[in-house]
């Protein structure tokens, strides 16, 4: 790996800041993995989330599905956040967010937003809760992965964790924005894409292979609350590059909703 050259500030206490007008600046807590000079996707899906919450919010409507598309590598340090509205409407509308950088679209999100309604007579629920926080350990497995991004997380994990199937309860003490409370989605789902490297079927790098995701899809059928996020996950390889990552999303309450990234596998030169 080539030498960061990312702004540092080690004191900062959150993973962006705001320089106005819709630009934004990361700081080394939100450093990939794989490059040292990329931001990772866990805070830029936090950053992103809090964009499309904030755009033209109606009370009547929330987020049910967050599609995040990576087209490159994620340069560290300035960026701009760019939020339309695809397709507006009276009761589903579709939003779009896009990062730029370095001369170039980064990532675009789009996000489906519903109208609510009082459903509770035929609510229903199919996934399985994982177990409580309290049932977990402390998790040192992250370990095994660079950046400043995953030096900033907290990882605890449940019993039956091994290659390719585990389940994990990962908080951060930071703010998504410097000088901001972070809402609990923006929070949570500014975590989620670390399903991609709690159950790894290989060692990051040591193991002869990389599999980073090109996208990651949130589906959400309620809103999450509080701190830490569980992710209850498998990983499956194919014989052919293509690798999946599968995730039930939990909160201190229970399953909230799912997340897939859709991996390359390739061997290291």
């Amino acid at each position: 790996m080539s030498e960061s050259t990312v702004p540092v500030n080690v004191d900062a206490t959150s993973y962006y800041r705001s320089l106005g007008g819709g630009r934004y600046e990361s700081t080394p807590h939100a450093q990939g993995a794989w490059d040292p000079n990329e931001q990772h996707m866990a805070p830029v899906t936090g950053i992103m989330t809090r964009e499309l919450l904030g755009f033209k919010p109606r009370d009547d409507m929330r987020l049910v599905r967050l599609n995040f598309d990576i087209l490159g590598q994620i340069p560290g340090g300035e960026f701009t956040l760019e939020t339309t509205m695809l397709r507006p409407g009276r009761t589903i509308e579709l939003l779009q967010c896009e990062l730029h950088a370095g001369g170039r679209t980064a990532v675009r999100a789009t996000a489906w937003r519903l109208q609510t309604s009082d459903t509770s007579a035929v609510a229903a629920l199919e996934d399985d809760a994982m177990p409580p926080l309290d049932d977990s350990v402390p998790w040192d497995g992250l370990a095994g992965w660079p950046g400043g991004f995953i030096r900033s997380v907290e990882a605890r994990t449940i019993e039956g964790h091994r290659p390719g199937n585990g389940q994990v309860w990962i908080s951060t003490p930071l703010e998504t924005v410097e000088g901001e409370a972070t809402a609990p989605m923006v929070r949570l789902l500014g975590l989620a894409d670390s399903s991609n490297g709690i159950a790894y079927r290989v060692r990051p790098g040591a193991g002869g292979y990389m599999f980073p995701n090109v996208d990651l899809s949130l589906h959400l059928y309620r809103e999450p609350e509080g701190t830490w996020l569980g992710l209850d996950n498998t990983v499956t390889f194919a014989d052919d590059g293509v690798g999946l990552t599968s995730t039930v999303l939990n909160d201190i309450h229970g399953p909230f909703g799912r997340a897939e990234q859709i991996l390359t596998v390739r061997a290291l030169p």
